[in-house]
């Protein structure tokens, strides 16, 4: 039986995977706070762990005060740094250190993979392109993940656009032109078993569907599968007075397939949109 640290373990995904891999049979020891600011704690952790996930981060759609910019930063970086500093100090090294991302680090010009990579120069790519420097001075193994949009039952993203589209309240944001990767809950889970029983792989990956949409896409879909309109649109402007900056994550995007993923083998259940969706609003 194995173990796995992992930070972030009361979130969305946190949740899901601690769920996922205890009833695969892995030990699972949650990385909370206390173990953060006591670095002697998290050693004891990292020490009895050959799997350590990296989940942290302060959610990252809210309004972009300059205060809360710091708040993002250090909730990613400077925890990622002490996970690091804790894994070159324990004696028993995990196998693999796996690590997270977003497709937000890469430009918006068209569709990117890994391996035609171009990053913007904005808050958000640099945020994780700093996340990912950190992450690869781990001494072990390192996988890091670029998360696309996690669409999953009972949280996250989804939950929150749900109410408004039963009750034909929501519609396209903008233009809904902007690309939109995304990433079923299902096949995010089977990447990180993938990631923990594949030692080839290393480095960054993106975690997302094959076939990226747009937000009109996601909404066309959504309001398919659970039978509403879709025609009332959300204004960029009224996104830009409640988050500032921050509306970025919701009024751009990036167009992104994960590439090195497909190439060592992984294969996605839901691969678009439109399957995404209905099975993730079948039975209600």
């Amino acid at each position: 039986m194995k173990t796995i640290a992992i930070t972030g373990a009361n979130g969305f995904v946190g949740s899901n995977l601690c769920s996922f891999f205890t009833n695969l049979g892995y030990r699972i020891l949650k990385i909370t706070r206390a173990d953060l600011s006591e670095q002697k704690l998290l050693e004891n952790k990292i020490n009895q762990s050959q799997i350590v996930i990296n989940l942290a981060g302060a959610n990252i759609i809210q309004r972009w005060s300059e205060s809360y910019k710091k708040e993002l930063y250090s909730s990613r970086i400077d925890t990622t740094k002490k996970i690091v500093d804790a894994i070159e100090e324990v004696i028993s090294k995990p196998e693999v250190f796996i690590s997270t991302s977003a497709v937000g680090i890469y430009s918006n010009d068209k569709t990117y993979h890994e391996k035609n990579a171009e990053f913007s120069d904005d808050f958000l790519s640099t945020l994780c392109q700093d996340w990912e420097e950190e992450a690869n001075k781990a001494p072990t193994r390192v996988v890091i993940f670029r998360f696309g949009i996690v669409l999953g039952k009972n949280g996250g993203a989804l939950e929150k656009m749900l109410t408004p589209f039963k009750l034909g309240l929501w519609g396209v944001i903008g233009s809904g032109n902007q690309a939109l990767s995304f990433v079923h809950l299902d096949d995010l889970k089977n990447a990180f078993k993938f990631a923990i029983d594949t030692p080839a792989l290393h480095n960054a990956y993106n975690l997302c569907a094959t076939i990226p949409t747009t937000n009109k896409g996601l909404t066309k879909a959504l309001g398919k599968a659970l039978n509403r309109p879709t025609f009332l649109p959300v204004p960029e402007f009224i996104l830009n007075l409640i988050f500032g900056e921050g509306a970025k994550v919701l009024t751009d995007g990036q167009s992104v397939i994960p590439k090195r993923l497909e190439d060592e083998g992984f294969t996605f259940e839901f691969q678009d949109i439109e399957k995404t969706v209905e099975d993730l609003c079948k039975n209600g």
